[in-house]
C-alpha cells in the first residue's frame, strides 16, 4: 500500500502457503511476490529476502520487521497507551500472539514506563509443525532480534486446532472475525484466566478473519456443518 501510494516497487518474500487472500491483497497493490518453500513458514521467507537483499544492496532497502526497533517502538508509543486509557488504567494482563513479536515486547516496553505491574504474555504455537499463519516456534525457528523472551511475564503454548476453535467460536458467539494468530491470543487468556482470580485482560487480535476464509481454519467450519 506504502509502495503503490510513493511510487516504488515493492518486492515481498511469501510462503507459498499463505491464505489466497493475502496474497490476491498484495498483488491488488502492484506488488511484485516471491513464494517460498510452504515447509520453511516466514522462516524461509526471512532467508530468501536476506539473500536478495545481500546480493542486491544497492536495489533493494530491507525494512527487516524481525530485527527493525522501529517495530515494537510502534506498540510501545501507540498500542500500550490505548490500552491504558481505554481501560482506564484497569488492564492487569495483556496477551499478544508471536511473529516478529513486536507487539508483545512493545507492550512490554510501553507499560513498563506506564504501569510495570502489567503483564504482558504471549501465545505461540505448541510446536514446530503448526498451522498458525505467521506465528513462530521460537524454540524452532529465527529468533528475531528484537525478541526478549526473559521481559515476557509468561509464555503460552497454543495448539493449532484449539486456535481455529477459538476464531470459530469467536465469530459464531460474538460476530468478531479474527485470524488464527489472534484466536492463538484468546486461547492463551483463556488459559490463563484459570488461574487468575481477579483482573482485566485485554488481547490483541491483529487480523481481520475475511483474509483467511479459504485458509483450513475456516475449512473445517464447513465440513461440520456451521457455514460462514
Amino acid at each position: 500500500m506504502i509502495g503503490a501510494a510513493l511510487n516504488f516497487p515493492v518486492t515481498l518474500c511469501i510462503p507459498e502457503n499463505a491464505s489466497k487472500e493475502r496474497i490476491s491483497v498484495l498483488k491488488a497493490y502492484g506488488a511484485k511476490l516471491i513464494l517460498t518453500d510452504p515447509l520453511e513458514g516466514s522462516d524461509g521467507a526471512i532467508v530468501v529476502s536476506r539473500q536478495m537483499a545481500t546480493e542486491n544492496p544497492e536495489k533493494y532497502w530491507k525494512p527487516d520487521q524481525y530485527n527493525n526497533p522501529a517495530n515494537p517502538k510502534a506498540h510501545a508509543e501507540t498500542t500500550a497507551p490505548e490500552i491504558w486509557e481505554q481501560t482506564q488504567g484497569r488492564v492487569t494482563h495483556t496477551f499478544a500472539s508471536l511473529g516478529t513479536s513486536g507487539t508483545a515486547m512493545g507492550l512490554r516496553a510501553g507499560f513498563d514506563k506506564i504501569h510495570p505491574k502489567t503483564q504482558v504474555i504471549a501465545a505461540e504455537p505448541d510446536h514446530a509443525f503448526h498451522g498458525l499463519e505467521g506465528l513462530k516456534h521460537m524454540a524452532s525457528s529465527i529468533v528475531p532480534g528484537i525478541y526478549q523472551e526473559d521481559l515476557l511475564d509468561d509464555k503460552i503454548p497454543v495448539e493449532t486446532e484449539a486456535a481455529y476453535e477459538t476464531v470459530q467460536l469467536l465469530a459464531k458467539e460474538i460476530g468478531i472475525m479474527t485470524c488464527p494468530s489472534g484466536g492463538a491470543a484468546l486461547n492463551a487468556s483463556i488459559q490463563k484466566s484459570q488461574d487468575v482470580k481477579q483482573g482485566v485482560f485485554v488481547v490483541i487480535l491483529p487480523d481481520h478473519g475475511t483474509r483467511y476464509l479459504t485458509t483450513r481454519v475456516w475449512q473445517s467450519a464447513q465440513l461440520q456443518g456451521g457455514g460462514i
